[in-house]
């Protein structure tokens, strides 16, 4: 069946960095584009990051642009958030999707001193 599970996030210092990763199965991931999203709480899910199937194409939230930077390895299944120069926030839930169909469980990200 179609997983996608999400590392741990953890707890991070402002301008910190943290890398989260995503390993999929379950489906042919090189054909879907990626996307990364975040919910905090009180808030909406958002779009963070998003990558076209090959990786030539990278959309970002304002919110992010220049910190962040998403990447994926079709030949292991995976997709990447790396996130640097981090704020209080960027305190959510991260969540990796499959486009347009598939969700992982989540992982907590708290930025705080």
């Amino acid at each position: 069946q179609v997983q996608l599970v999400e590392s741990e996030g953890g707890l991070v210092q402002p301008g910190g960095s943290l890398r989260l990763s995503c390993a999929a199965s379950g489906f042919i991931f090189s054909i879907y584009d990626m996307s990364w999203y975040r919910q905090a709480p009180g808030k909406e899910r958002e779009l963070v990051a998003r990558i076209s199937r090959f990786g030539v194409v990278t959309n970002y939230a304002d919110s992010v642009k220049g910190r962040f930077t998403i990447s994926r390895d079709n030949a292991k299944n995976m997709v990447y958030l790396q996130m640097n120069s981090l704020k209080v926030e960027d305190t959510a839930v991260y969540y990796c999707k499959a486009e347009t169909f598939a969700w992982g469980q989540g992982t907590q990200v708290t930025v705080s001193a």
